[in-house]
């Protein structure tokens, strides 16, 4: 199975870092965030990765020419939203074959291989991985007699999931992308939700985006911590 990958955004809310390299080729502890997401699937036995590049697309193609991994580097545009940059890469994609889609900005320690189980079972179109991220900030639970009962620092949220990055695909997926400046995440997605054509992998364990300079922190401590 392809492993692809988003590589092509500003990444501007990372401010100063992201000015001369890419947002997936910062580094966490002396790794490109990028490499620790290829090193997920790489120890499951999967070493075909496809990066949809745009933003400082020669920053990737410099940095993985000698590296253990086998790599493809599409530029997919500068500005191109992602149901475009997806399009792109259609032509690497067999038919009838199975393929992993997440970004270059988040880190899971989920179970690769209990995915592409849970998605051949299920049989859909496609697999999302859903995940219940900490708060922000901490959670209060009052009595009736203004006493706090309950005092949580930035619990998990539990209501609700949201996407946690991972998915699983087979190539019927770009039957519903309409056009190259659709958003992959809003109108295919939610074209394949009404046909119920998606399923969802619930993942329980450590998840962490970086959006922020704030998240990159979060996933510093996490990687000194050995969660990853």
């Amino acid at each position: 199975m392809k492993v692809i990958i988003f590589c092509g955004g500003l990444g501007t809310r990372l401010g100063i870092e992201t000015k001369k390299i890419p947002k997936p080729m910062v580094k966490i502890c002396g790794i490109p965030i990028i490499e620790r997401i290829m090193n997920l699937f790489f120890k499951n036995g999967y070493n075909d990765f496809i990066l949809a590049t745009g933003y400082k697309s020669k920053v990737f193609e410099q940095y993985f020419e000698k590296k253990k991994f086998n790599v493809k580097c599409i530029f997919t545009g500068l500005k191109t939203n992602t149901g475009g940059r997806l399009m792109k890469l259609k032509k690497y994609i067999k038919t009838n074959e199975d393929f992993f889609l997440t970004y270059g900005d988040g880190l899971s320690n989920q179970n690769i291989k209990k995915l592409v189980k849970f998605h051949k079972h299920k049989k859909k179109i496609g697999t999302i991985t859903v995940v219940r991220p900490p708060a922000r900030f901490g959670e209060v639970t009052i009595k009736r007699n203004e006493l706090v009962s309950k005092f949580l620092e930035k619990p998990t949220v539990n209501n609700g999931w949201i996407n946690g990055g991972f998915f699983v695909f087979n190539k019927n997926i770009f039957s519903y992308i309409k056009n190259k400046n659709e958003i992959f995440e809003k109108e295919p997605l939610q074209r394949i939700v009404k046909k119920k054509q998606l399923s969802a992998f619930k993942h329980e364990g450590i998840w962490q985006c970086m959006d922020t300079p704030r998240d990159k922190k979060t996933l510093v401590d996490l990687v000194k911590n050995k969660k990853f």
